[in-house]
């Protein structure tokens, strides 16, 4: 994680006074219906640059100046708060955090013992008050002193009930926001209604609690964050809710039947340390992008009340908070053009190509469109300004079209009538276009697919190789490898007989690769290398995986109702490929598996080491592991009779924890998951090495 990013640079007084009213319109906008001509990050580049242009300047300030105002200034209301709700002050990063944490101490003069760090979300913040129980009124942060009524939004919000569990009279404060579900169920109704969809789930939100007359119904979704009582309330409860520390205040909060972060994975917690301050900052950002609601950063405030109390507020924050903002994930760019291209098993996938953008630490020229269909779902043209969405490793897609920047210059995009690769008729009888010619398509795609590293292993076989054979009319797939007889290699031109011998050899030792690999080789559409570990090891063989009809085939951990088909249907597909590399004496079952006989058998599966197991490989390993990929280790696991997972979780059974294992290491020990060492694990699995 990196410091504060740049700002804009303002040359002159004129540059600075349109930098302003740039900074009010958008926000303005912003505030009002989602909109904007500035994504987030160029907002808060925009106003870094005004903050510096002031302090050099300050004779130059002018009243409008977005510095140091709730929303910007730009926000105002008829429902007055009955205690401001303020914005937060920003760090980007842990010597940012640092220093901030350092004033604080010194301005409460004690050091801070408890900090509450939780994810700060990006939605709209709201007060929701409640009468004796009851919900009765619904109103947005607005200016900080006054905002504007949205109660007409009350009964569509998740999370968010018409009745507390105990008939109290409080007011609690969260923010409104839509799940990726929600988001794409409110684009598929407003395009619907009028061809147009959100710029992103934010703007999706703020457009849709403000609307008051819409023929159609968003759902949303509310994460309560804090709560206060009346201020003439002296109960034993307001009293509580005033001096109980954050942590505690949440708990009750939840208990009375509102949402909140508790349940999910960026829960907040509470914590001694900046240290552990600075850990759990880095395991929420680690786990951003997997959540099904946006975050933009990360909370970090005193959990003491006292603590509060002392440190006081600024006039637009309180100073015993702060946000440490994340890279943006979400930028608004140009989309230039679309290239159409023709995957290993045939389907034609969309490409986006970007006005070049920097997006979470990189830059991206690229991302993905997913289909035909999604290109109309989401009403995009050529030209237009688009919202890009990028999270971890996850590869950039277009989220939509920012539809109030369309100049009328935006063009319809191009829908290909003939495969881009080879010319042939397209199938669109499903909703991912593919070529007739299937795999034939691009069988130098999928044959090198299958001779990989990860499949078939065959070393020496490289794609001007592959090409050669193809030209030659040696083979049409995979499967024809194994007929490749010596005299037909050494007529390919620079295949002398070493390399003849060698490539024999390599496919030779191909044909005793385990089911799991075979299976993966085939490169059956909605599997990848795990499942087909996962499909072997369910089956055993082969003639029982083809055997199977979609409800067996739905046993396998993580194939649902809707991928089964798929998987049964491509199976049919391969049939001839598959019958073929029987014939050729591929081998065609899985060691380890109970019921298989195989030199490498040990044991049925439920007397494995790892049976039953959820397994997490982190970090550089060492040992006997050291000259393994990461994909090895998991094919070890399984072979082991455990599921190879990447992510820390409840359902986590043991950690593998090799050097620099980080913030998944720092989870595991939150939840008391077993850590053991790459040489332990491999102590514990060495009849499978």
């Amino acid at each position: 994680m990196t410091d504060a990013p740049p700002s804009t640079v303002l040359a002159d007084e004129t540059a600075y006074s349109e930098a302003v009213q740039l900074a009010v319109d958008s926000s303005a906008a912003y505030y009002a219906d989602g909109t904007s001509t500035l994504d987030d990050d160029a907002y808060d580049r925009l106003v870094r640059g005004i903050e510096a242009y002031e302090r050099e300047h300050p004779d130059q300030v002018l009243p409008q100046s977005p510095t140091g105002k709730v929303a910007g200034g730009a926000v105002v209301g008829d429902v007055p708060h009955t205690v401001p709700m303020l914005s937060l002050d920003n760090v980007f990063g842990a010597e940012q955090l640092a220093d901030w944490a350092a004033s604080l101490e010194r301005r409460i003069g004690r050091p801070v013992t408890a900090w509450c760090v939780e994810p700060k979300l990006d939605g709209l913040a709201i007060s929701a008050r409640y009468q004796r129980g009851r919900l009765i009124q619904l109103v947005t942060r607005g200016d900080g002193v006054a905002g504007e009524d949205v109660s007409h939004a009350m009964g569509t919000i998740v999370g968010l009930p018409d009745r507390l569990a105990d008939a109290v009279t409080v007011e609690l404060r969260g923010e409104v926001m839509m799940t990726a579900a929600q988001f794409e169920e409110a684009c598929a109704k407003r395009q619907a209604h009028d061809g147009t969809t959100f710029a992103n789930p934010r703007s999706a939100a703020a457009g849709t609690l403000r609307t008051r007359e819409r023929p159609y119904v968003c759902e949303l979704t509310f994460f309560g964050y804090g709560a206060l009582p009346a201020l003439d309330d002296t109960s034993e409860l307001a009293e509580g809710l005033r001096t109980w520390p954050h942590g505690k205040v949440m708990g009750w909060v939840a208990a009375q039947g509102v949402q909140t972060t508790g349940a999910t994975a960026v829960a907040g917690v509470v914590v001694a340390t900046l240290e552990e301050v600075q850990s759990r900052v880095e395991e929420i950002a680690a786990a951003r992008a997997t959540l099904e609601f946006g975050i933009d950063g990360i909370v970090v405030k005193c959990d003491l009340a006292t603590d509060q109390a002392v440190a006081g507020f600024s006039s637009r924050a309180p100073r015993w908070a702060v946000a440490y903002k994340l890279p943006a994930t979400e930028k608004i760019t140009k989309l230039l053009a679309v290239e159409w291209n023709t995957g290993r098993t045939g389907v034609i996938a969309p490409r986006a190509v970007l006005e070049p953008v920097e997006l979470d630490g990189s830059i991206v020229t690229y991302a993905t469109l997913h289909n035909v269909a999604d290109i109309a779902r989401r009403g995009l043209m050529l030209g237009d300004s688009v919202t890009v969405y990028k999270a971890g490793d996850v590869i950039p897609r277009v989220e939509a079209p920012v539809v109030h920047l369309r100049t009328g210059d935006e063009q319809p995009i191009a829908i290909p009538s003939v495969c881009p690769s080879c010319g042939d008729a397209i199938d669109t009888s499903q909703e991912r276009w593919r070529c007739v010619r299937g795999r034939a398509c691009r069988a130098i795609t999928s044959i090198s697919y299958a001779a990989g590293r990860d499949q078939l292993d065959i070393e020496g076989l490289a794609d001007n190789r592959i090409q050669q054979m193809l030209d030659a009319g040696l083979i049409s797939d995979f499967a024809d490898l194994f007929y490749l007889t010596r005299e037909q290699l050494l007529g390919l031109e620079r295949m002398g007989a070493v390399s003849t011998d060698n490539l024999l050899t390599a496919f030779e030792r191909a044909k005793a690769q385990p089911l799991s690999r075979v299976f993966c080789a085939l490169g059956v559409r909605g599997t990848g290398r795990s499942m087909s570990r996962r499909i072997a090891r369910h089956f055993a063989t082969m003639q029982a995986i083809r055997d199977a009809d979609a409800l067996a085939i739905q046993q396998v951990e993580g194939i649902g109702p809707e991928k089964a088909p798929v998987v049964v249907a491509e199976l049919e597909e391969l049939a001839p490929l598959i019958d073929k590399l029987v014939a050729a004496g591929v081998n065609m079952t899985e060691p380890g598996v109970s019921g298989v006989s195989s030199p490498d058998s040990v044991a049925p599966s439920e007397e494995l080491p790892l049976a039953g197991m959820s397994v997490v490989v982190t970090g550089a390993m060492s040992g006997p592991l050291e000259e393994l990929s990461r994909n090895e280790v998991n094919a070890l696991i399984e072979r082991a009779g455990g599921r190879a997972s990447s992510s820390v979780s409840t359902k986590t059974s043991l950690l593998v924890a090799g050097e620099k294992a980080g913030s998944k290491r720092s989870k595991a020990e939150s939840l008391g998951i077993r850590i053991i060492t790459p040489e332990e694990f491999a102590t514990q699995v060495s009849a499978f090495l």
